[in-house]
């Protein structure tokens, strides 16, 4: 005579339980849920773009109209180009998607939803890597895309002016791309630092400072400090990334890229090293 067992309660509910691992692909795909759940990311994604086509367009078209006004070219833009005009609103833009990264992250801490996310992501650094990737490609994405359709009805607003150019001409190709790079390392930059000090006020307030202050207060130094501290800084290093002809002492497109990164690799480094070293 045989006699049935039945299994326990409990083993049959721990078997009907899915099991899951965390995983890179996982966690991305958590962050990208995230940050398009937020209104905000919408409506500062719109700001960014509408900032570098409206401002390279009305640029555009002030040059043109003082081109056939007859009277002399103001010195700004004196030498513009169709790359320089249609790129006028980068520093525009650059705020929007600085501003949205330190909301990417600091933002967590100051509703508290980091110690959900570290508590499902418990090695912590893949949180901040899936954070600045994620962001980073759709702010070079948008850049990208924003550069080079500004460009293109910019070029023609001033077709038949000096300024003129098309796509075929040396470097401009590299001068739109680069201005998308340029701004999708700001935004992870923007991300770094919100992780870093993880408040949006002080994130805020170190970018601006160091994308807009820090220039202007280098520049009161005398002339051989300010050559030679100048280039290196985040903002003229990335500058010279998407400008069409760099002069001395700027540094050249390579130069000013390697400078840039290295600049946002720092601030990674550093939010990385708090995010493992201290409690959320």
């Amino acid at each position: 005579m045989s006699t049935v067992t039945e299994a326990p309660a409990d083993s049959r509910v721990q078997a009907a339980r899915p099991s899951y691992r965390v995983s890179g692909p996982r966690v991305l795909r958590s962050e990208w849920a995230k940050l398009w759940s937020l209104r905000s990311t919408w409506i500062t994604l719109g700001l960014a773009l509408v900032f570098m086509v409206a401002f390279g367009l009305i640029a555009s078209a002030r040059y043109k109209s003082g081109i056939g006004s007859g009277r002399p070219m103001d010195k700004d833009f004196a030498d513009a180009t169709a790359v320089s005009l249609s790129l006028f609103g980068t520093n525009f833009a650059q705020l929007a998607l600085g501003v949205l990264g330190v909301l990417v992250a600091a933002g967590e801490y100051s509703t508290g939803m980091i110690r959900s996310t570290l508590a499902a992501v418990p090695r912590r650094l893949p949180v901040l890597w899936s954070k600045a990737a994620v962001f980073g490609v759709i702010a070079l994405v948008l850049s990208s895309v924003g550069a080079i359709v500004v460009f293109l009805f910019g070029s023609v607003i001033v077709s038949g002016t000096p300024a003129a150019l098309s796509l075929s001409d040396a470097g401009v190709v590299r001068s739109l791309l680069g201005a998308g790079l340029y701004l999708g390392l700001v935004g992870v930059v923007g991300v770094a630092l919100g992780a870093l000090l993880r408040s949006v006020a002080g994130g805020i307030s170190v970018l601006v400072g160091a994308l807009m202050l820090v220039p202007g207060l280098v520049s009161l130094l005398p002339g051989s400090w300010r050559d030679n501290i100048s280039p290196y800084l985040p903002s003229n290093a990335g500058e010279s990334v998407f400008t069409l002809h760099n002069s001395a002492p700027a540094l050249s497109a390579g130069a000013g890229l390697a400078v840039f990164i290295g600049w946002t690799v720092l601030a990674l480094a550093a939010a990385a090293y708090r995010l493992t070293r201290t409690d959320v």
